[in-house]
Order: structure tokens, then C-alpha cells, then sequence
């Protein structure tokens, strides 16, 4: 019994110990999902902005009439993707720090008045489940920045190489990205002034790095998510140790009460029969 007493004593003060990091964790974690998602949702709408004007200044798309859908409506559907992005996941990124420094809260006060239930380990497991979801939607929306990020950069690279690709005749057409149908051409040739004046014009330099930011801001929120995965399943590890301690200590008391039952039963039936 004294050796098991040791051993329980022994696990809560590696609990207290080991949980003591996890509201760090939690809040590291938080303030880079933050950064993450304001650097993508900032320097993608911008992006995308510039990328509007690029198709409007040098390529002389115009945006369809009507409801019909062309490359001007799926930027702007992407924007509002954006807007919806940065107003959940702010929320998200709350609730995760206010899990993290409860759970931390719940285990110190464990032999308080506080009692660990399943609704609590159920909550926990629920937002492990959404982080690890939206883990994979942060790499579907890193890999798809990527491929802006890779177009812009064979843009730019001819740009920064116009004496070596001038006889080239190469020429940028709208109908390869999928950005206009095909019987209309929106192509700008190397040989062209459309293309000197693309290229000198701040519009594709800002883009281009505008959508590198982006992807590296995608990439942060996709190592916050891992943070966050970490983070929750050390609280779940530690909330089920809790709540098995919590049970030894409600059986020890249970013990000790019957114990020190027994022991005034018998002292009363030792002092009737003195008497």
C-alpha cells in the first residue's frame, strides 16, 4: 500500500510538471496560426487584386456581363474564401488556447473541488478531430498557392531575362492557365511593348512576392496545426491519467472512511462493555 501511495505521488508531480508547458504550447502555437493567417489572407487578397489588374492593364481581359462565370468571379469567390478563412480561424485559434490553459487549470486543481468528466475528455477529442482536419485543409491551400507562386515566377524569371529570351519570340497565353475560354486569345509575346511595360511596371514584382508570402504564411498555419495537434493530444494523455487518478483518490477515501469507521465502531463497542 505505502509503495503504491509512492508511485501515485511520484506520477502527480511529473503531471503537475509536464502540464506546467502545455499553456505555452498552446499560446505559441495560437500566436503563430495567427501571423500565419493574416500573412496569407493579407498578401493573398492583395494578390489577387494585382492579379486583376494584370489581366485588365496588359492581357485586356474584360470581366463578363451577367452572371456568367469567368476568371473576375473566381477571383472574387476566392477573396471571400479568404474572408471566411481569417473570421474562423480566429475563432478557432480562441478556442484552442482557451481549451489548453482550462485543461492545464482543470489538472492543477484535480485534488481540489474540480472533477475531470467525460464531457471535458469528449471536448478535447472533438478539437483534436478539427485540428487534425484542418491540418489537411492548410496543405490543400498550401499546395494550391504553390501553383500562382510557381506561374508568377516563370513570368518574372523571362522578365529578369529579357535579353536571353528576345529572339525567342516566347509569348504568355491566358488559354494554357484556363484563365479565358478557348476561342478567345489573351496572349502577351515577348517581342511585344505589352510585355516591356508588364515587366517594368511594379504590378508583377509586388504580385509575385505578394503570393511568396502568402505560401509562406500558409505554411506557418500548417505547422501551428501540428503545434496544436501536440498540444491536445498531451492534454488528452494527461486528462485520462488525471481522471485514473482522480478515481484511486475517491477509492483511498472511500478506504480510509470505511477504516476509520470500523475503528470508532469498535472503540464505542470496547467502551460499552468497559462500562
Amino acid at each position: 500500500m505505502t509503495q503504491n501511495l509512492k508511485q501515485q505521488s511520484s506520477c502527480k508531480e511529473c503531471c503537475e510538471r509536464c502540464v506546467g508547458s502545455l499553456p505555452w504550447a498552446s499560446l505559441i502555437a495560437t500566436i503563430l496560426l495567427y501571423m500565419g493567417v493574416a500573412l496569407f489572407c493579407g498578401c493573398g487578397h492583395e494578390a489577387l487584386s494585382g492579379t486583376v489588374t494584370i489581366l485588365q492593364n496588359y492581357f485586356e481581359v474584360i470581366r463578363a456581363p451577367g452572371e456568367t462565370l469567368d476568371v473576375f468571379t473566381i477571383i472574387d469567390i476566392l477573396k471571400y474564401i479568404i474572408y471566411g478563412l481569417a473570421a474562423g480561424f480566429f475563432v478557432f485559434g480562441v478556442l484552442l488556447l482557451v481549451e489548453g490553459f482550462f485543461t492545464t487549470g482543470a489538472i492543477r486543481d484535480l485534488y481540489g473541488e474540480f472533477k475531470i468528466t467525460a464531457c471535458g475528455r469528449c471536448l478535447t477529442a472533438f478539437l483534436m478531430f478539427l485540428a487534425y482536419l484542418f491540418f489537411l485543409v492548410w496543405l490543400g491551400v498550401t499546395a494550391f498557392t504553390g501553383l500562382p507562386v510557381f506561374m508568377y515566377f516563370n513570368v518574372w524569371s523571362m522578365c529578369q531575362n529579357t535579353s536571353l529570351v528576345e529572339g525567342a519570340n516566347l509569348c504568355l497565353d491566358l488559354r494554357q492557365f484556363g484563365a479565358v475560354t478557348i476561342s478567345e486569345e489573351r496572349k502577351v509575346c515577348t517581342g511585344s511593348e505589352k510585355f516591356f511595360k508588364m515587366c517594368e511596371s511594379n504590378e508583377l514584382d509586388l504580385t509575385f512576392h505578394l503570393f511568396v508570402c502568402a505560401l509562406a504564411g500558409a505554411g506557418a498555419a500548417v505547422i501551428a496545426m501540428v503545434h496544436f495537434l501536440m498540444a491536445l493530444a498531451a492534454n488528452w494523455g494527461y486528462l485520462k491519467d488525471a481522471s485514473r487518478m482522480q478515481k484511486y483518490e475517491d477509492i483511498k477515501s472511500k478506504e480510509e472512511q470505511e477504516l476509520h469507521d470500523i475503528h470508532s465502531t469498535r472503540s464505542k463497542e470496547r467502551l460499552n462493555a468497559y462500562t
